[in-house]
C-alpha cells in the first residue's frame, strides 16, 4: 500500500470514511440501475425495437451473462491492479453501455452494449465489498459494507420508479442517457473521496476456484443465493406482466416505488442487526419472500394485497444482499476475495436465468404461474437456511479482505 492510501485508510480508523462510501453506494445505484431499468420499461421497449416483451426482458439476461462469463477471469487478471483505477475503469464500462443504449436503434447493438455493461457491472461487484471493508475500522466493517450496498435499494425504490416515470413521460432513451450523466460525474467524486489501495502482490498465493467453493459451508450459501436471486429476477423482471393479470395494470411504478421505499428498511434493520443475527436474519427474511409470493398468487382479490405483497417483498429484498455476502465471507475467511468473485457470477447465473427462466413461464403458462415458481425455488432455500451452520451469527466479516 502506498503512503497515500495508508493515510487516507488511516484517517477513517475513529469512523467510518462516509463520503468515500457513499461514492460507493452510489456506484451500486449505477449498477443497479443499469441492470433492471429495462424491467419498468420493456412494452415501451420492446415496441420501439420492435421486439416483443419477452425479447426485450433478454437485455436483463444478456448483461447477466456478460457478468457471469467475466465476474472471475477479469478478477483474476486484475488482482495486481490498483484499486481506485480498476473502480474507475468499471464506472467509464457503464458510460459507454448507457450511451450506446440510448443512441442506437439497432437491438443487436444494444444486446452487445448491455453485455459490455454486465462485463463491467461483474468486476465492479467483485471489486465492491471488499474495497468498502478495506475502507473502515475493523469493528465497523460490516456496517460499511451495509452502506456501500445500500445503492441497491436506492436504486429500487427511487431509481427504477423514477427512470420508469422519465422513460414513459420524456421516452426510455432519455432515462438510459440521464445514467450515463451519473456515471461521468461519479467518476470524479470516486476520484476525490475514495482512498485508493494496492492490489495483491504478484506471486502471492491464493486458494483455487474449486478449493474455496468445496470449503466447510461455502456451497449451501451458495445454492441459498442461487434459488433466492432466480425468484427475485423471475418476479422483479416480469412484474409488468404479472400486475395486468392481479388487477393492477398500469402500476408498475407505484408498485415498484412500494416495493423500493420498505426495502430502504430492511437495509437499515440488516446493517444494525447482521453480525449478532445472521441466521435469524436469513430465516425471517427467505419467509417474507414466500409470503410476498403466496399473497401474490392471490393479488387479483384487492389492490390493497398487491401492494401489501411488494411492501413484504421490499422489506425481505433490501437485507438480502448484505445477508448473503456476510454469510459467504465468514464461510470463506481468507479466501474472501476469491468469494466474492463467486458471488457475483452465482448472482448473475440467477439474474440471467431469472430473465430466460421467466420468459418461458410467462409464454407457455401466463403471468398468473408466476408467483407459483418462485414457491418452488423458495422453500429449498429456507430449508437450508434453517440447517446449515454456514448461517451462523459468530466470526468476522474482514479477516479475508484485511489479510493482503
Amino acid at each position: 500500500m502506498t503512503a497515500q492510501a495508508t493515510t487516507a485508510a488511516g484517517a477513517t480508523r475513529s469512523g467510518l470514511p462516509l463520503l468515500g462510501l457513499l461514492a460507493l453506494a452510489t456506484t451500486s445505484f449505477l449498477v443497479t440501475l443499469t441492470e433492471a431499468l429495462p424491467a419498468g420499461l420493456l412494452p415501451q421497449m420492446g415496441s420501439d425495437l420492435r421486439v416483443s416483451e419477452s425479447w426485450a426482458g433478454q437485455l436483463i439476461s444478456v448483461y447477466a451473462i456478460g457478468s457471469l462469463l467475466a465476474t472471475i477471469p477479469l478478477t483474476a487478471a486484475t488482482r495486481s491492479w490498483r484499486r481506485r483505477s480498476l473502480l474507475v475503469m468499471t464506472i467509464v464500462g457503464f458510460a459507454i453501455a448507457n450511451s450506446v443504449t440510448a443512441l442506437s436503434s439497432n437491438f443487436a447493438v444494444i444486446l452487445v452494449a448491455r453485455f459490455l455493461g454486465g462485463v463491467s457491472a461483474g468486476l465492479l461487484w467483485a471489486l465492491m465489498t471488499p474495497y468498502a471493508v478495506r475502507m473502515a475500522p475493523a469493528h465497523l466493517s460490516g456496517r460499511a459494507m451495509a452502506i456501500a450496498l445500500a445503492g441497491i435499494p436506492v436504486a429500487l425504490s427511487i431509481g427504477i420508479p423514477a427512470g420508469t416515470f422519465i422513460g414513459i413521460a420524456l421516452g426510455w432513451r432519455v432515462a438510459f442517457g440521464l445514467m450515463t450523466l451519473i456515471a461521468v460525474l461519479l467518476i470524479g467524486w470516486v476520484l476525490v473521496k475514495v482512498p485508493d489501495f494496492a492490489g495483491e502482490q504478484k506471486g502471492g498465493q491464493q486458494l483455487s476456484l474449486w478449493k474455496v467453493i468445496l470449503m466447510p459451508g461455502i456451497l449451501p450459501v451458495l445454492v441459498t443465493i442461487l434459488a433466492y436471486v432466480l425468484a427475485q429476477n423471475i418476479l422483479y423482471t416480469y412484474i409488468a406482466p404479472l400486475l395486468d393479470t392481479v388487477g393492477a395494470s398500469g402500476q408498475t411504478d407505484r408498485v415498484l416505488l412500494t416495493f423500493g421505499i420498505v426495502s430502504l428498511a430492511g437495509i437499515a434493520i440488516v446493517g444494525a442487526t447482521v453480525d449478532r443475527a445472521l441466521r435469524l436474519l436469513t430465516v425471517v427474511d427467505v419467509g417474507l419472500f414466500i409470503a410476498a409470493a403466496l399473497l401474490l398468487t392471490i393479488g387479483a382479490v384487492s389492490p390493497l394485497v398487491v401492494y401489501g405483497a411488494a411492501a413484504i417483498w421490499g422489506l425481505a429484498f433490501g437485507g438480502a444482499s448484505t445477508i448473503f455476502q456476510t454469510a459467504l465471507i465468514r464461510a470463506a475467511g481468507p479466501a474472501a476475495d476469491t468469494a466474492a468473485a463467486i458471488i457475483v457470477t452465482v448472482w448473475n447465473i440467477a439474474i440471467a436465468g431469472g430473465a430466460f427462466g421467466g420468459g418461458l413461464i410467462l409464454q407457455s403458462l401466463g403471468a398468473s404461474a408466476l408467483p407459483w415458481s418462485l414457491l418452488f425455488l423458495l422453500i429449498p432455500a429456507l430449508i437450508i437456511a434453517l440447517l446449515n451452520r454456514a448461517f451462523r451469527s459468530t466470526g468476522t466479516t474482514s479477516a479475508g479482505v484485511r489479510a493482503h
